[in-house]
């Protein structure tokens, strides 16, 4: 975390963060007791304040599939979220099409009109990306909050939105291109140029996705901010697990993959654990990136193995790496 000119060491900033990502709310920033950006590590959340503003009449789209439905509230610039990415990864694969996740938005940064937890301006956001990116051992890069600064994380969000309209899947493709867009190559997704190219690069028909997120989209996310605020969402990342009679069950910040596990099996007994290869092959033929963090979770081993065997496939020319000053991420050669 940082306040200003004051550093703090990681060992203490652990005990002082939770792992959720903090907003200031869900549709204005209107409150001045959080902090859209710290994101604290010890509850694996970005948080908001509690909003008074709900919408019972609200239909709830979770209800209506017959697999194991999991709503995930997200922004794109959480960088709780990113850490959340090697746990929901390993979900994916483990149970494949036994589960539903619906992804929803929630508006982790309106704009910056707000001054709170010792962040009032962008930069103050970079030191604190470099220190939750040791926390959670997943690369992110704070620098693009000095060299080319995010105004919010509304348009980011709202081109998730369009791309959902064209193809869920691609949309989730999406997501990640451009989260890898901001923590890893600092690349500022608020500007339309920039999720443009992300889109064109996920397979998304760009015309459409242009019409759409002037049109559709928008409205589509502010569906997905009221549909928080009837969940009581007050950080990110937030997954609920829901049966068809709207019982709720949550899951709360970057939490070990084994918790996430105990609860479907709590819940789900019924659901059955694929077996899937571990082969640096398969999974670089799954995913299209993975850091090393990622890649130790989902090869069951343990995080030094992991990054010394994408080393030595890097040595080999069968991987590509891109490093940045905290940490790196892996792709297929081509």
């Amino acid at each position: 975390m940082m306040y200003k000119l004051i550093l703090i060491p990681l060992a203490l900033m652990a005990t002082m963060f939770a792992s959720s990502c903090k907003t200031q709310s869900l549709d204005k920033m209107t409150t001045k007791e959080k902090n859209a950006l710290l994101c604290d590590p010890e509850t694996g959340a970005c948080e908001m304040p509690t909003s008074e503003n709900t919408l019972d009449s609200l239909i709830d789209k979770s209800l209506t599939s017959t697999k194991v439905k999991l709503v995930y509230f997200t922004d794109p610039i959480c960088s709780s979220c990113w850490g959340i990415e090697p746990q929901l990864r390993k979900l994916k694969l483990t149970y494949d099409d036994q589960l539903d996740i619906e992804y929803r938005m929630g508006g982790l940064l309106p704009d910056w009109s707000y001054n709170s937890g010792g962040i009032s301006k962008p930069s103050d956001v970079a030191h604190h990306w470099d220190e939750v990116s040791v926390y959670y051992d997943m690369p992110i890069d704070g620098d693009v909050w000095l060299e080319d600064p995010l105004n919010s994380s509304y348009p980011p969000s709202i081109a998730f939105k369009a791309a959902q309209f064209q193809d869920e899947k691609k949309a989730q493709i999406f997501l990640r291109e451009i989260r890898e867009m901001v923590f890893l190559h600092k690349i500022n997704i608020a500007k339309e140029n920039n999720l443009l190219i992300a889109a064109e690069k996920t397979g998304l028909d760009k015309e459409r996705f242009k019409t759409d997120l002037h049109s559709i989209a928008k409205e589509a996310f502010k569906e997905d901010l009221a549909l928080a605020r009837t969940y009581g969402v007050r950080g990110f990342p937030s997954i609920y697990l829901v049966d068809n009679e709207g019982n709720k069950n949550l899951i709360y910040g970057t939490q070990p993959y084994a918790k996430y596990e105990a609860l479907l099996e709590d819940k789900h007994p019924e659901l059955k654990a694929n077996s899937y290869s571990k082969d640096w092959e398969a999974l670089f033929t799954k995913f299209k990136s993975l850091t090393a963090r990622e890649y130790a979770e989902l090869s069951n081993q343990n995080r030094q193995e992991a990054e010394e065997e994408l080393v030595q496939l890097t040595k080999a020319k069968k991987l590509m790496q891109f490093t940045t000053k905290n940490g790196s991420i892996w792709s297929k050669h081509i």
